[in-house]
């Protein structure tokens, strides 16, 4: 038995953010946002594209290409942002019903930008050991640009942060695109290391001047970068390895396609360069800055629209959430083979 991929689906935003609005809106130069930081453009949502809203429309082109309806759903797994249209609001089950998914459950769940890989676990998991469960789909939006104030000097290094949504429909013995390992690392010593201040429940009730600071904040932001210094690229790699490992004993050598978040350039060739892979096995996501937890999907989207990915690649999703987790997931892309 083996849960396979038979659907994929992103929606990105028109409008975008340019490199040049960012420098001006930060007083970062603009090379230095399109080179350094790895942003020439990002996609910024209008109010109509809602977290939820992005969700369904990727939702439904992942349906379409996996060739199922809404009544061929068993689950609904929200895995975007915290962020949604409605505060202490399930999103999953506002997504099925415009799915028209009146058959399926659901439930929300969180990891921030680790949440992909994370739903994928969770339902291969689900799916292996409930008889109910043939098809779940995994939805995400992400709009998380609302809560960044590119004034903040403390988060200039989220000025990538942009808006969409991804989707992808999961099938029980599908026979191809073979999800296979997953692997975790978190560190709860950084939980408070990056946090929005107010509208919480430690400052409840709110106060007027609350809003002012409704966003992201370092409080502490030499010993922040400090610890994702000497912590952040260890640990991507341990969980890369480990994934690999967990899926039948395979090594760095065996990556055909990595599909990681963006961050900045330098960070991201070092990735590239730690476990050997060539810039034609990845995508660098320089047009759509960081979409949360829908930079892999995107990713491999991209890569299977230049080529990139081929039956029998395996394909490596890698990414890290604020608080901080570190996820990566192996999927054998193709015909599935015993």
């Amino acid at each position: 038995m083996h849960v396979g991929i038979c659907g994929i689906g992103v929606y990105v935003p028109e409008s975008h953010q340019s490199a040049a609005e960012l420098a001006q809106a930060t007083g970062v130069p603009e090379a230095v946002i399109a080179t350094k930081f790895g942003v020439k453009r990002k996609p910024v949502a209008g109010p109509e594209d809602t977290t939820a809203v992005m969700g369904v429309k990727a939702a439904r082109v992942a349906m379409a290409d996996a060739g199922v309806t809404g009544a061929d759903i068993d689950l609904v797994l929200w895995c975007g942002a915290q962020h949604k249209d409605y505060a202490c609001w399930l999103a999953g089950l506002y997504v099925a019903n415009e799915l028209g998914a009146s058959n399926a459950w659901s439930f929300d769940m969180e990891a921030m930008c680790g949440s992909m890989m994370a739903a994928l676990d969770i339902a291969k998991s689900m799916m292996l050991t409930r008889p109910d469960l043939e098809t779940v789909l995994l939805v995400s939006g992400y709009r998380n640009n609302d809560l960044i104030d590119l004034a903040e000097p403390t988060t200039r290094f989220m000025m990538d942060i942009g808006s969409g949504g991804s989707a992808l429909v999961l099938r029980k013995n599908a026979g191809r695109n073979v999800v296979l390992g997953s692997a975790f690392k978190g560190d709860g010593s950084l939980s408070l290391g990056c946090v929005i201040p107010t509208l919480g429940a430690k400052t409840w009730p709110p106060k007027a001047a609350d809003l002012e600071r409704a966003h992201f904040i370092v409080p502490d932001e030499p010993a922040f970068k400090a610890q994702l210094g000497e912590k952040t690229l260890p640990n991507f790699y341990w969980v890369i390895d480990r994934a690999l490992e967990l899926s039948g004993g395979l090594s760095r050598a065996d990556i055909g396609y990595l599909a990681v978040l963006h961050f900045k350039r330098s960070a991201h060739d070092a990735i590239l360069a730690e476990l050997g892979v060539d810039e034609s096995k990845t995508t660098y996501l320089d047009e759509y800055g960081h979409v949360g937890q829908n930079d892999q999907l995107l990713s491999i989207r991209l890569g299977l629209d230049a080529g990139k990915i081929h039956d029998g690649d395996s394909i490596v999703l890698v990414g890290a959430g604020l608080g901080f987790v570190w996820a990566a997931s192996v999927v054998r892309w193709g015909p599935y083979e015993e």
